[in-house]
């Protein structure tokens, strides 16, 4: 992975999350880079190819749209969910700054679609998407979704146009080269009304605020968005340096967030009953769970 300690030192490289606005255009945004944090989270499994490029993508939008939460300790999690496909299970969640995920996936099939399968060839005729909010008073949100779309970060602006009627736009990239993997993305959001928390009503798609700022965020190139290079506060400024303001605040550093231990899965396990959790023990009188984020086993005895 390209060396970023050529960057200034008050500017902002890998797994940091900028939050930015343009006040004059009632736009908020969201910015990231995502490299080592997204290397530690693909090492878990051996992923192929397409499943590597797919989970990245995810993680890097569960970080952009889960930054969007203003409560400590909520946490948004996005599953992609299929009934035929080749990918049958994704998970990611994102919460403070703590970033997990993983995919399930049946290795032969996807073995005849060959390196660069689109996303309906992985997910098949049956998918649908998932994006719920958990916040830290126990309120749930949850917008779904069909996964009928060219792309992930396609179903998600699907997702804000129908669950919260924002019109959203999102530019991201994926790059894999000598064994690391960057992922670099951009997430712009229309607030109708100038004020985050105002009631939304009669959404103008066609504001010529809005309109501007759509052209401006589609100039953004693929190699911008992963060159290691090329700060998020640089960046940022070559898409909106004519504007009357721009404002930039850090919003999280990222970290591999899986939460897994045997403390959380003895407090898991003790809801159950003592009949199921003898189903569950094997001949030692362990039960040995299996961490799907981080691929560890953890014997407990309950």
């Amino acid at each position: 992975m390209a060396d970023v300690s050529a960057l200034p030192p008050d500017e902002t490289g890998f797994d940091v999350v900028l939050g930015f606005s343009l006040p004059e255009r009632d736009v908020r945004g969201r910015c990231v880079r995502l490299g080592p944090v997204l290397d530690t989270v693909l090492s878990a499994h051996d992923y192929p190819g397409p499943i590597r490029h797919l989970l990245s993508e995810a993680l890097l939008l569960a970080t952009l749209i889960g930054s969007l939460g203003k409560e400590d300790r909520s946490q948004m999690t996005m599953q992609a969910q299929s009934a035929n496909g080749i990918m049958d299970m994704l998970v990611c969640d994102y919460r403070d700054g703590e970033l997990r995920g993983y995919v399930r996936f049946d290795a032969e099939r996807l073995d005849d679609l060959g390196a660069n399968p689109p996303l309906s060839a992985l997910v098949g005729m049956e998918a649908y998407l998932a994006i719920t909010f958990d916040v830290a008073d126990g309120g749930r949100y949850q917008g779904i979704v069909p996964l009928d779309a060219a792309s992930l970060s396609d179903a998600c602006e699907a997702y804000f146009r129908q669950s919260e009627q924002l019109p959203t736009v999102l530019r991201i990239a994926v790059q894999s080269q000598d064994g690391h993997c960057v992922a670099g993305g951009l997430l712009l959001q229309y607030l109708p009304d100038g004020e985050e928390g105002r009631e939304r009503l009669h959404v103008r798609h066609d504001d010529p605020n809005w309109e501007h700022v759509e052209i401006i965020s589609s100039s953004v190139r693929h190699s911008e968005l992963t060159d290691p290079a090329l700060s998020l506060e640089a960046l940022l400024w070559r898409l909106f340096h004519e504007e009357a303001e721009l404002r930039v605040e850090t919003i999280a550093k990222l970290v591999r967030g899986c939460r897994c231990s045997a403390d959380h899965y003895r407090a898991v396990l003790s809801r159950f009953g003592s009949a199921e959790l003898d189903e569950m023990r094997d001949d030692d009188g362990i039960i040995r769970v299996d961490c799907a984020f981080c691929s560890r086993i953890f014997p407990v005895e309950v």
